[in-house]
């Protein structure tokens, strides 16, 4: 956990994984690829707003540690 908050950028980058995920999942299930289950909606909501928690945490370390 370290590291990451030493590297803000690989946070933003798990970030963008799980906001992209968290995009693809429902889209899938739209389009009928994947099944609307409870556990993949729950699955996208959670990768959806897990990356959005951690991508704003990402860019406030970000800055923090480029304006000094």
């Amino acid at each position: 956990m370290n590291n990451l908050l030493m590297h803000p950028w690989k946070l933003l980058v798990v970030a963008f994984v799980l906001l992209l995920l968290g995009l693809l999942l429902p889209l899938l299930m739209v389009l009928g690829v994947l099944p609307s289950t409870f556990l993949l909606n729950f699955l996208a909501y959670a990768a959806s707003f897990s990356g959005m928690v951690l991508g704003m945490i990402g860019a406030v370390l970000y800055s923090r540690i480029h304006t000094k």
